[in-house]
């Protein structure tokens, strides 16, 4: 039986990412003087990184697959502007408005899809389509059905709880959906045949066709999940916030590329793990929320944020390299 080995867990894509992550809170500890308890005990990074990590989880997958979708940055106000109008607005139950939201996401994942599979264009020119498609069909539906740009919204109490509350008035309950999220990806993608399909996708999809994967088939499916994700996080916001607004959502655009990428999946497809993504969303969280923790002038900030992500993430490709490169000994 093999036991563990540390050249098989160097090589693991989660292992830059976990570099990342320690490398980070260590810059804070020493040059910012943060406190550890502090910052472990706050909420705001946390909440952050659960909510960017919703997103992340599908739109990693794609992206191990050899996708992309950009159009979760009008993905996320066109869920929360869907429960809003639906169940704010015109007062139908709240789980109408649940359903609206479900079908508006699962309606621009296939049509992202079914586009990918069909044509022969890339999928940032497509899902760069349908962003601003969505941007214009939420702002003009908004004005028309409402009147406003922002919609109130009032849910009962078993919805604020289940998707939209705070545990101990501070820590938002999306961090549970996050954490049950994570185990589930992570089994489908690392204990499922439907995971070695998405890295066979990635990784050469002509191979990965004619050995008999349904490769049209799981990129639907995979633009579907990625979409429903960022309108599930819009409806959490939604609830939790008792408002709707057609702004907002665009900054996940950049952020959740930048987390899978720093995550350890490559942009080129192929190569990646639910636990890098998971480490590349604390270490994005950290490094983006951090900064407010420390003794650095605020007018820095910007600055040191964008060193420490660069150096994120060429620590994660190095490492990726190095381990590629490792050829481990064989036993006699």
């Amino acid at each position: 039986m093999n036991g563990f080995s540390i050249g098989h867990f160097v090589r693991r894509p989660e292992f830059g990412a976990l570099l990342s992550f320690i490398a980070v809170i260590a810059f804070y500890v020493a040059v910012g003087g943060v406190s550890l308890a502090a910052l472990f005990g706050a909420a705001s990074w946390v909440n952050f990184a659960a909510n960017l990590g919703i997103v992340a989880l599908p739109v990693g997958l794609l992206m191990i697959s050899g996708e992309l979708d950009i159009s979760i940055g009008a993905m996320i106000p066109a869920g929360s502007m869907t429960i809003a109008i639906l169940s704010g607005y015109y007062e139908l139950p709240i789980v109408v408005g649940m359903l609206g939201v479900l079908a508006i996401g699962v309606a621009v994942g296939l049509v992202n899809g079914v586009l990918a599979v069909r044509t022969s264009v890339p999928s940032l020119i497509i899902t760069l389509g349908t962003l601003v498609a969505v941007q214009g069909l939420v702002l003009a539906g908004s004005v028309i059905l409402t009147g406003a740009a922002s919609v109130p919204l009032n849910a009962p109490a078993w919805a604020k709880t289940v998707f939209g509350d705070l545990i101990h008035g501070k820590f938002q309950v999306i961090i549970l959906w996050w954490l049950a999220l994570t185990v589930v990806f992570g089994f489908v993608l690392h204990a499922t045949r439907y995971g070695n399909w998405i890295v066979a996708m990635g990784g050469d999809e002509v191979s990965a066709r004619n050995a008999g994967i349904p490769t049209d088939g799981l990129r639907i499916v995979l633009f579907v999940l990625s979409s429903t994700a960022a309108s599930f996080v819009g409806m959490c916001g939604a609830i939790l916030f008792n408002s709707a607004q057609v702004s907002g959502g665009m900054n996940y655009i950049f952020n959740t590329i930048v987390s899978i990428v720093v995550g350890g999946v490559l942009l080129t497809g192929g190569f990646g793990s639910v636990a890098g993504i998971f480490l590349g969303t604390l270490t994005f969280a950290v490094v983006s929320q951090g900064i407010y923790f420390t003794d650095i002038d605020r007018n820095w900030s910007n600055l040191i944020i964008g060193v420490m992500l660069m150096a994120a993430v060429l620590m994660n490709n190095t490492f990726r390299q190095m381990a590629l490169s490792f050829a481990p000994k064989k036993n006699k």
